[in-house]
């Protein structure tokens, strides 16, 4: 059995959840003291399928498609193409991660790194710190020999820390900081990681992990697309490393789910509108397009917002505009296989995911992709 738990307990701090009340499973309601536990969201996953590069081209990935009876397919990234139709409307997540990990050293020498969370402004951040003893409040660390960066105290799990104000925060990183690879990703950051684990069209600095679903888009499949007649949107997630947490209770309505930035415009709310009255489909691309959707769509009606969103959607929850999911395979126990089982149905999903297992597919941020359509 592959775990994680040991390489990211203890990383985060966390919000408010909410979520569904029941559970739906096959198709059926279940009573609303039915509990969904971890455990039944367990698959083994052997870990060299773990994928550590990315595939020679963006579009050269596989693409196992969960139609809405539960039927699998096994086909490849541009035959997406198929499957998307006139006036669908597919809806990108347009963050930039930026290099958000720092090394350096404390003032006694001890080796330190800095995992930036989120920027506060022109010279304040937020991070995990990880060290051999934590540092203190006032205390200095050097990064790469080159600058100073502050420790102004603590924010549960995080750390506030204040940079050197020659520059802001962004500009000594973009010099220094290393791509924050995901903790399955076991290798340093190497110099093509700068431009793959990265999408084709990131717009909004301020991620620490990638929409990874997008990575598989280049700009021509973005233009075959289009001339399909379908339509692109965009939204904003700043995803956080609070992505890679695992869930550590049993029953997972408990879960303290973890909080991210999102900006839902009111250009693609009216995108949206359009796609419905032209009898088109929403296709998210990416759970982070999920959660902006679903969290801005809250009170029934898709409205523009920005703000956090905890949003934990499991087995039970209703989707509001959600049709279509694109995604990549995601990790055993995780909330975002809880996500996918919301919107393909807890059995079928579980299937798929042991189909991906025995047909050798890619898992995580660098692997293969799945298209969802939403369970009839």
């Amino acid at each position: 059995m592959f775990t994680f738990e040991s390489r990211l307990a203890g990383l985060l701090n966390c919000c408010v959840t909410f979520g569904a009340k029941s559970a739906k499973i096959s198709g059926l309601f279940l009573p609303m003291d039915t509990v969904l536990k971890r455990q039944d969201f367990h698959f083994h996953l052997p870990e060299e399928l773990i994928a550590q590069q990315p595939a020679a081209q963006r579009r050269a990935s596989r693409l196992l498609v969960l139609d809405a009876q539960g039927q699998t397919q096994d086909k490849q990234f541009v035959d997406l193409l198929d499957f998307i139709c006139p006036n669908d409307l597919l809806v990108f997540n347009n963050t930039r991660v930026i290099p958000a990990r720092l090394f350096g050293e404390k003032s006694s020498g001890g080796k330190v790194e800095l995992l930036i969370e989120r920027i506060l402004d022109t010279h304040r951040a937020v991070c995990h710190i990880r060290a051999s003893k934590s540092p203190k409040a006032g205390a200095k660390l050097t990064i790469e020999q080159a600058f100073e960066v502050e420790v102004l105290g603590r924010q549960g799990a995080l750390f506030e820390v204040r940079f050197d104000a020659a520059k802001t925060p962004l500009e000594w990183l973009e010099i220094y900081g290393h791509m924050p690879l995901p903790p399955y990703i076991e290798r340093a950051d190497q110099a093509e990681d700068k431009e793959r684990y990265q999408t084709v069209y990131a717009a909004r600095p301020g991620a620490v992990a990638a929409p990874t679903a997008g990575l598989h888009f280049d700009q021509a499949m973005l233009d075959a697309i289009q001339a399909k007649g379908a339509h692109l949107g965009f939204v904003t997630l700043h995803v956080g490393a609070g992505t890679f947490k695992p869930v550590q209770v049993d029953n997972i309505s408990e879960h303290t789910m973890h909080a991210e930035w999102i900006e839902v415009q009111l250009g693609l709310v009216e995108q949206v509108k359009q796609t419905r009255a032209k009898g088109g489909r929403v296709i998210a691309v990416g759970t982070t397009s999920v959660r902006c959707l679903e969290t801005a769509a809250k009170t029934g009606e898709l409205l523009a917002y920005s703000g956090d969103t905890d949003i934990f959607i499991t087995p039970g929850y209703e989707f509001k505009q959600v049709d279509v999911l694109l995604t990549n395979f995601h990790l055993p126990e995780s909330t975002l296989i809880m996500l996918v089982s919301a919107l393909a149905g807890y059995e079928q999903t579980m299937a798929a995911y042991r189909h991906a297992v025995e047909q050798r597919y890619r898992f995580f941020s660098y692997g293969d992709a799945m298209l969802v359509i939403k369970k009839s």
